[in-house]
């Protein structure tokens, strides 16, 4: 259960949903004894898919860490879920893996999830072993499926196999590596080794002749010995071939049928003979730019990929020993936080269950329990180490809902229930918008958004109340406008007086300094909710003294939080104070910044105020047959498309949106193109909303307002 750092295989299963990752997985287990049967999604009985949500909704939604002995290594497998909701678990899966096992559906082909993961492969270099599954489907297709994965992944794609016969009646694999045709029994299980037919004999030569100069562009003399004895051993290519693996010099491609149990134990045995350990791939890079090899005898390290928490047993870290040999009772320090953490027990996964080990070499995958202080992502290390791991980086939300408890008595309970969730999925967020007051939940889809309001309910015993969030407008003017205005109280004692005039006028970047004026002081300064407030004093012969700058501009900064549009902040604003009047005994700072809030208001309302929208720019990934649909789709969202691009059989649409506008997207877009399309977005800038939605959205804010 535990092994050395040379013999351990770290393998992450990626794939698009429904490609059948985790029954080729179950099916690997039960070829490596690991399992004595083989579950089925059905069943409910599966190594991974242990969860109640998950036999609920017949689909992977968490990554599970397991593995096999397969002869003398150890093979770690993570299996993922293939909805892009659920990415967060493909990102730090792939964090620790030295392999990943790229899943594709025959039948299907290249599809948007695998698109997906694909991105994240090639940031962290991670080898890829691709397999074509389902092949006894009745619509599989391989060489279609060929052909799309090559044009999107690229021409490193080299097949190993193929099938001699695809669909419902596929039983024989051809594989060119080791020249030799595999014939399954009917219902699958072992095969029988059978001498390649003549009739495919030039093509096996020709995928065999492609294996072998990938393997000699790594190890000298292997050409050679090819032209002399016409053909080579798997064993003769293996280090070429793992060399050329291990830095991503070619993807090999299998095939399979995980259901019927065909082709899944070549795979393994290739994972086993070809796939590289943690020492053939290259050291990690710390944070500080610093190195660190996979050395079983260095001082320990680790890195915690996932947490997740269980009744009665609380956290549980999954972590990799990136060096040093971990035992039960180190202490580390974390390099997060400075806090000292007991690893009190020490587990490998086989799923929902974990057997206890003695030690843990680098490289290896393992799991603790209770850890204090210490949090996905953190990094872990022995006394006199500094080491920090960078950290991952998940994607922005691209599902934003406003959430409240059912009442205000739950709501403590709530927030407590939801930052625990946050604390095993990094992609959940959960905000405060500074702007509208709302609690905000923000996730990578309905599906992700739907899966927490389920767990609140089941887990926690909370009920959670959703809605579409308010849209953090912003005001701004487009004109120009002066104002004066005295403010003036007498009561019995000491009154108040103030008189101010003031312009007010649209600021942008490089705007030239008003000529009418006699500048003596300006500042530039970033408003707390973003854009600018340019402000300039002007005051000639001590009309104001120059004390009360600081009061005439908290009088300004007050109206500009509270635009009266619909009581948005204002930004991009210039404002002039060039007179005005003050007296020597009731002057003071509340006159000043009272005469100031009244002078900015009335010239705000005469400079063509103009209300501001969040633009978010938006990537939209489809197919090709979709496209049209998904354009006019947003279209009717006043997006504002800039831009159309080819990626494989995929069309990208690139298009600004108004926030307000994306509402419920996700749902839609997954409506529109049956689940085969993906999106992200990020935040753009601010932009003029169109005068009939501003005429709309005023008149809503004082129907409100006039309600309350």
């Amino acid at each position: 259960m535990s092994a050395t750092t040379k013999d351990l295989r770290n393998v992450v299963l990626l794939g698009h949903s429904d490609s059948g990752k985790t029954t080729l997985i179950e099916t690997m287990l039960y070829e490596g004894g690991a399992i004595r049967r083989r579950g089925s999604v059905e069943g409910q009985n599966m190594v991974g898919d242990f969860t109640d949500i998950e036999h609920e909704k017949g689909k992977t939604i968490f990554s599970h860490q397991m593995f096999v002995n397969w002869k003398n290594n150890k093979i770690n497998i993570i299996d993922t879920p293939g909805f892009d909701d659920f990415v967060g678990e493909v990102v730090s899966s792939l964090k620790v893996a030295d392999t990943a096992l790229i899943v594709l559906n025959a039948a299907a082909g290249v599809e948007v999830g695998t698109e997906l993961v694909w991105e994240y492969v090639e940031k962290y270099k991670t080898p890829a072993i691709f397999v074509i599954n389902q092949m006894d489907h009745p619509k599989a297709d391989f060489e279609t499926t060929l052909t799309q994965a090559k044009e999107r992944f690229g021409s490193k794609l080299v097949p190993v196999q193929y099938p001699l016969n695809s669909g419902e009646g596929f039983n024989k694999i051809v594989d060119a590596l080791r020249m030799v045709m595999y014939e399954f029994p009917k219902d699958g299980g072992k095969p029988e080794k059978k001498p390649i037919p003549e009739s495919e004999m030039a093509r096996a030569n020709e995928m065999h002749n492609a294996l072998v100069e990938i393997a000699a562009e790594n190890e000298e003399g292997l050409m050679e010995k090819y032209f002399e004895e016409g053909h080579l051993s798997e064993e003769e290519l293996a280090k070429g071939i793992t060399i050329a693996l291990a830095h991503q010099q070619f993807f090999p491609v299998f095939v399979a049928s995980g259901l019927k149990d065909m082709g899944s134990g070549r795979i393994m045995g290739f994972i086993d003979d070809i796939a590289p350990s943690p020492m053939d791939r290259p050291k990690r890079v710390m944070e500080d730019g610093s190195e660190v090899a996979y050395d079983p005898n260095d001082k320990t390290t680790i890195f915690i990929y996932k947490t997740t928490s269980e009744p009665q047993v609380g956290l549980l870290s999954y972590f990799k020993v990136l060096s040093g040999t971990l035992k039960p009772g180190d202490e580390l320090i974390n390099a997060d936080n400075g806090e000292i953490e007991r690893i009190s027990q020490l587990f490998v996964a086989e799923g929902k269950d974990r057997t206890p080990v003695n030690q843990l070499e680098a490289g290896d995958l393992g799991v603790t329990v209770k850890l204090k202080s210490a949090h996905t992502n953190n990094t872990l290390n022995a006394r006199g180490l500094n080491r920090k791991v960078r950290p991952m980086e998940f994607p922005e939300s691209r599902v934003r809902k406003a959430v409240s408890a059912e009442s205000s008595a739950e709501t403590e309970k709530l927030f407590a229930a939801l930052n625990k969730i946050k604390e095993e999925d990094p992609t959940l967020k959960v905000d405060i918008d500074h702007d509208t007051h709302e609690a905000i939940l923000g996730g990578q889809g309905q599906l992700h958004i739907d899966l927490v309001k389920q767990r609140l309910e089941k887990e926690f015993g909370v009920k959670m109340q959703m809605k579409n969030p308010k849209v953090s407008y912003r005001e701004t003017i487009t004109g120009k406008a002066d104002a004066d205005y005295r403010h003036k109280k007498q009561s019995g004692g000491a009154g108040q007086f103030g008189e101010i005039h003031m312009r007010v006028e649209n600021f942008y970047e490089g705007m030239e300094d008003p000529q009418d004026f006699n500048i003596r002081q300006k500042e530039i300064e970033d408003l707390p909710w973003g854009g600018k407030l340019a402000f300039y004093w002007c005051i000639v012969g001590g009309a104001i003294d120059s004390r009360y700058i600081g009061a005439i501009k908290k009088g300004i900064m007050s109206q500009m939080k509270n635009g009266s549009l619909t009581g948005s902040p204002c930004q991009n604003i210039r404002v002039s104070v060039y007179d005005g009047k003050m007296h020597s005994v009731d002057s003071n700072d509340i006159s000043f910044q009272l005469a100031a809030s009244g002078a900015f208001k009335e010239a705000f309302q005469n400079a063509k105020p103009q209300l501001l929208e969040p633009m978010y720019h938006v990537e939209i990934l489809c197919p090709n047959d979709a496209t049209g649909d998904v354009m006019g789709d947003l279209q009717a969202r006043r997006a504002v498309i800039s831009g159309m691009d080819s990626e494989g059989h995929y069309q990208k649409i690139i298009a600004e949106v108004p926030l307000a506008e994306m509402d419920d997207y996700g749902s839609t877009l997954r409506q529109i193109t049956g689940g085969k399309a993906k999106f992200s977005m990020s935040f753009s800038d601010y932009k003029l909303v169109p005068p009939n939605v501003q005429q709309d959205l005023v008149k809503k804010y004082t129907a409100e307002r006039v309600d309350s």
